[in-house]
This record gives structure tokens, C-alpha cells and sequence, in this order.
């Protein structure tokens, strides 16, 4: 998965409550004397007509997602989609034991977790998590300073084993590496970052190992660990669902960015040229987020897009994925309030700040259902400096729906791609019986209308029948145990 944008820190996607007394804190609201329902119609037309999502525009982008992917399956650089080898070519059985590491990096966190898992037997026996802020100046600095920083909270995280884990003795602990940038994998415990994106700009990390860069960090501490497995987010999700679940063939997470994997057969991926799986089988990193071909724009993803540090780039992620969409609804609300005055005559200065409306503040927008809106109002003045009226109000919800039906169709549109691309190959192995597309990200997670837009475009396009035996299922931070998981399945010692 890979973000690239200049909005201050995103931080983790919540839906939030209003609590009781955000009634009485809440301020008067100005009645507009103008009539925006009506100014606003035509802004409002054009936004449904460019957005929309019809059923053969749905099947023409997963008809192109499944082209996509074999070309980037054929040769690096064949398409969009660099369709990634992840060298994970076993999954895990159940038959794991032992003491396990997971460190997780993706965003402005990251994430460390322990696990003892005790074979088919006792699976699970205790797990173990912190999560620990990066602070902002180390998003700019040097590779060796953020390294450093992880290791350090690694370190503190190791010093607080409890006596629920046992490492085999003569062994050292292992660590599945979750790391959610672009890289260049080249084994299943070395690859080299292509670049960082969401928002990070290190340098000195570009063209190295990053599972060398970590480890030279704890040397450094004087941490006795090794990592065994580097994967991504998605990999890792595939990998913990699976562990519970065999029919798990898809991976998809949907949070601040989205990537996608999945189950590939070796003889089906032409650039292998001649490298063995030992199962026959390998995941497949697709980078979904650069997809591009016949994604219905506006001209605010246009405009968004081209204010982005990566102008032309992760076109899909940027139509479908958490960091973008509150964006792009910031900017239709600001081009609706300069042309048609649609809350009063000026327009509040944090409204023209970008990346001040998140996608959690439209998302509980859009869970209001009061007669007069007022969780809308009470978001718009807090986030926004906003006062509105109810007709604006309305207004307001009707645009954040728009841009995430969008956003939950397509990406519905994406995984039937996968999906249309694994049956051709494999003849009915896919739609003839129960298939599970796992899911991770907070923005699946909370977002209930995201999540009914993209099961039904799913229904759509498979129609009814096929669509009973596809089972999309959530899989809450199923990538940190899939990391710790495939280092036990990698392990120097298994």
C-alpha cells in the first residue's frame, strides 16, 4: 500500500460520538437568508453525473484491474500494477509454536505485537500489543534516526515479556516485519524501498534494505533479534486470515491508503521465469492504489490530485482510500460556498485549509440522522469554522455520500477484478464454491455506508448466485498477527 500526499498527520480512523453535552457547547447557528438547496442544484448535478458509478462503467474497471494484472504478472513495468512477489510462497497451517514478533510500520504509528501460539492444538495461547507515535520531525529526517526510534520502542516492548511467553532456549526471537511503502522484495526476509510515500520523506533509505536498515538499528540497541519475514499489510492480513480460515484467497485492506493480495499460481506469473515455488503457489502484492484505467474523475480529484506530491500517481487510492476522501468533499463544499454562497457570503479560512475535513468527520456525518442534522452542524463549525443551515446541511451529507459510494463501488469494482482474473485461470475454483476476501483498515471498519456500497457492487457485477459464494469478511488487525505468523513460518529454526 502506498500514500503520498502533503496533509498534516492523519491519525488513526475512529468514528466519533457525540456526547451529551456537545448539545449545550454547541453554537447558535446563523440562518443564510439565501436559499442554498437551490443555488447549489446544478454544482450538485455535475458532482452525481461525473461520479457516478453505473454498472458498466463497474465492469469495465474490473475487466481492466484483471487485464492490468496480467501484464504486470508478464514483466515488471507491463502495467500500473506492479504486481510484487512476496516470496511468501507457504502460509501458515496451524502447526506453528514458539515465541513471535510482529512489528508493524504503515503510517504516523507503528505498531509492535507478541504472540505465543501453541500448534494445532492450543493455536493462540496469549498475544501482546503497543503502538507507539512517530514523532513528525522523524517522517523528514535521516533513515538511521527513525530506525533508531523503532528499534528503541522494540527494545522497551521486549523488556516487558511477561511470564505468559517462553522462548526456546539456543533460540533468538524473530520478527515478522510489516512494511506498508513501496519495496522491491527480494527474498522473504530482504527488499529494497522503491520510495516512501503518505507523507514520509527519509533520507537515505531509498535503494537499501529495509529489513538491513532495522537491523543494523538493533545492533545498535543491543537487541538480540532477527527478522525473518518482510511482508505488507495486506500479505499479512491474508496470512492471519487464512491461518483460521482456508478458503481465504484475497486480501484487501481499506485505511488511510488500500492495497490488495492475493493466492496466485507460480505457473501463471511469467516473470518467475523459472524460479520455483515450493508449494506451486506465492502471494501476489498488486499495488492496486496505482490503477488508473477508466476511473470516473472530477474535476476536485484533478485538482487534489495535482496539488499531491505524487501529481499523476495512485490515481485509484486517491478515488478510494481514507486520506483522500475527506479531501476531495473539502473541496466541493469550498467551490459550493465561493460560487453559490452555500454558508453565507465568506468562506472560513480552515475550510480552505487542506486536509482539514477527514474522512472520519464525514463519515460521522453521515451516521446523523437527527431531523435537524445537528451532529453535521456541530462538525461542520468545530472542523470547518463553518455555520450553516439545515438546507445546507442536507447538502453537505448528499456530497460525502456521493464521493463514497463512489469510493466503496470501485473498490467493490477492484476486488471482483482480482476475482474475474484468479477464475479464468483456474476454471471454476473461485465462483464454484465459498471464496473469503479478507479485510483490514478502519476505513472498512467504520464506515458502514463504504461498506454496503462495496457489497453491492460486488452483487452487481457477480449477480446473485455467484455473489452467495464470496464471502467478504472483516479481519480486525489480522496483518499483525499474519506477520508474526509467517516469521514462525519462516523461521530459521522451523
Amino acid at each position: 500500500m502506498s500514500v503520498a500526499a502533503t496533509p498534516p498527520a492523519v491519525g488513526p480512523f475512529y468514528l466519533r460520538r457525540r456526547s451529551p453535552s456537545t448539545a449545550m457547547s454547541m453554537p447558535r447557528f446563523r440562518m443564510a437568508v439565501r436559499s442554498a438547496a437551490v443555488s447549489v442544484t446544478p454544482l450538485l448535478t455535475k458532482l452525481h453525473n461525473d461520479s457516478a458509478t453505473p454498472l458498466p462503467l463497474l465492469r469495465h474497471v474490473a475487466d481492466a484491474m484483471a487485464a492490468d494484472m496480467r501484464a504486470g504478472l508478464a514483466v515488471d513495468g507491463g502495467s500500473d500494477l506492479k504486481m510484487i512477489l512476496s516470496y511468501v510462497d507457504s502460509l501458515p497451517s496451524g502447526n506453528e509454536e514458539g515465541l513471535f514478533y510482529a512489528l508493524d510500520l504503515g503510517g504516523t504509528n507503528f505498531r509492535v505485537l507478541r504472540v505465543q501460539l501453541g500448534g494445532k492444538q492450543e493455536r493462540v495461547i496469549a498475544t501482546e500489543f503497543d503502538q507507539v507515535s512517530i514523532p513528525k520531525e522523524l517522517m523528514f529526517g535521516t533513515s538511521e534516526q527513525l530506525f533508531d526510534f523503532i528499534a528503541s520502542g522494540l527494545a522497551k516492548f521486549a523488556q516487558k515479556e511477561g511470564n505468559k511467553f517462553h522462548l526456546p532456549t539456543g533460540t533468538k526471537r524473530e520478527i515478522g516485519f510489516t512494511f506498508s511503502f513501496p519495496v522491491k522484495q527480494t527474498s522473504i526476509d530482504s527488499g529494497i524501498l522503491i520510495k516512501w510515500t503518505k507523507g514520509f520523506s527519509v533520507s537515505g533509505t531509498a535503494g537499501k534494505d529495509v529489513v538491513a536498515c532495522l537491523n543494523e538499528a538493533m545492533e545498535r540497541r543491543g537487541l538480540d533479534m532477527r527478522v525473518s519475514a518482510l511482508i505488507n499489510d495486506a500479505v499479512g492480513t491474508l496470512a492471519g486470515a487464512r491461518y483460521w480460515d482456508d478458503d481465504v484467497m484475497v486480501a484487501v485492506i481499506l485505511g488511510t491508503g488500500t492495497n490488495a493480495c492475493y493466492v496466485e499460481r507460480a505457473d501463471a506469473i511469467p516473470k518467475l521465469q523459472g524460479q520455483v515455488s515450493s508449494s506451486g503457489r506465492t502471494i501476489i502484492n498488486t499495488e492496486w492504489g496505482a490503477f488508473s484505467d477508466g476511473l470516473p474523475l472530477t474535476e476536485f480529484d484533478r485538482e487534489m490530485d495535482a496539488a499531491s506530491i505524487n501529481p499523476g500517481e495512485q490515481i485509484f487510492e486517491k478515488t478510494i482510500s481514507g486520506m483522500y476522501l475527506g479531501e476531495i468533499v473539502r473541496r466541493v463544499l469550498v467551490k459550493m460556498a465561493e460560487a453559490d454562497a452555500l454558508f453565507g457570503e465568506s468562506v472560513p479560512e480552515k475550510l480552505s485549509t487542506p486536509f482539514a475535513l477527514r474522512t472520519p468527520d464525514i463519515c460521522a456525518m453521515q451516521q446523523d440522522i437527527s431531523d435537524d442534522l445537528q451532529d453535521v452542524g456541530s462538525i461542520l463549525y468545530n472542523v470547518a469554522g463553518v455555520e450553516s443551515n439545515l438546507s445546507a446541511r442536507k447538502i453537505v451529507v448528499d456530497v460525502c455520500d456521493t464521493v463514497v459510494k463512489r469510493g466503496g463501488r470501485l473498490a467493490g469494482a477492484g476486488i471482483v477484478g482480482i476475482l474475474q482474473k484468479m477464475e479464468e485461470d483456474s476454471k471454476g475454483l473461485i465462483f464454484g464454491k465459498r471464496t473469503v476476501v479478507a479485510m483490514d483498515g478502519g476505513l472498512y471498519e467504520n464506515y458502514p455506508q463504504y461498506r454496503r456500497y462495496l457489497q453491492e457492487a460486488v452483487t452487481e457485477l457477480l449477480g446473485t448466485e455467484i455473489s452467495k459464494n464470496v464471502v467478504i469478511e472483516h479481519s480486525k488487525d489480522g496483518s499483525g498477527i499474519g506477520a508474526a505468523l509467517l516469521a514462525a513460518a519462516n523461521s530459521q529454526y522451523a
